[in-house]
């Protein structure tokens, strides 16, 4: 079904690639232990995801490209939350101080590296990111990280709008369910963002290392 609704997308003149830019990035969303510690209420499937993520980001600093994180985080009893803490009653758990919030293992961001606090999907949305990396003068996102139809799908919409290209990185995100994965890398796709395997996001790191 999926290869049918890909082919259809593309009859319909959806899903041009957008290629790599000249001064790409890797953005790690919210690689957090909320996801892989049991009993937490946001747990799910994703260690594969986190370990390709974790090769991603090991690349990207090998080859000298900036590598930034983003964390949610909210105040004492989620008011800055608004109507994203209250439809999803369990990101309690990025109240401030509590230890489902910090970064997995492996994927802790080193001295200097940015991270981005934000309290809604998108890694955009009321955050200086997109003024940072315009500073920065970075173009594409290597976006990789959790959840694919959540805060992933979000920033890499919001990554468009905001005129950075986005190339999410499949094997290097995650879901509760892999058809959410699917479903969502699938439309992205052919809308949003170009999809590229763990192996063609290392390939474009060494590109645009020997550039």
């Amino acid at each position: 079904m999926s290869e049918d609704l890909a082919a259809g997308y593309r009859a319909s003149g959806f899903g041009q690639g957008l290629g790599c830019g000249r001064s790409p990035a890797v953005l790690v969303v919210d690689l957090v232990r909320a996801y892989l510690v049991d009993g937490s209420p946001l747990r799910a499937p994703v260690e594969d995801a986190v370990a390709a993520a974790v090769s991603l980001i090991g690349a990207g600093r090998a080859a000298g490209l900036p590598v930034l994180f983003t964390r949610v985080s909210y105040q004492p009893g989620g008011a800055d939350g608004g109507l994203f803490r209250r439809k999803i009653p369990a990101l309690g758990v990025f109240e401030e101080g509590g230890p489902l919030g910090d970064f997995a293992e492996g994927a802790a961001p080193r001295p200097g590296e940015t991270v981005v606090t934000k309290q809604y999907a998108s890694s955009f949305h009321g955050t200086s990111l997109a003024a940072t990396l315009t500073t920065s003068g970075i173009d594409t996102l290597l976006i990789c990280g959790l959840t694919t139809s959540g805060c992933v799908r979000a920033t890499a919409t919001d990554a468009l709008q905001h005129g950075f290209r986005p190339l999410v990185v499949d094997d290097a995100c995650g879901d509760r369910d892999r058809r959410l994965h699917e479903a969502n890398l699938l439309d992205l796709g052919a809308k949003y963002a170009d999809v590229l395997s763990l192996d063609e996001a290392l390939t474009t790191i060494r590109e645009a290392a020997s550039t």
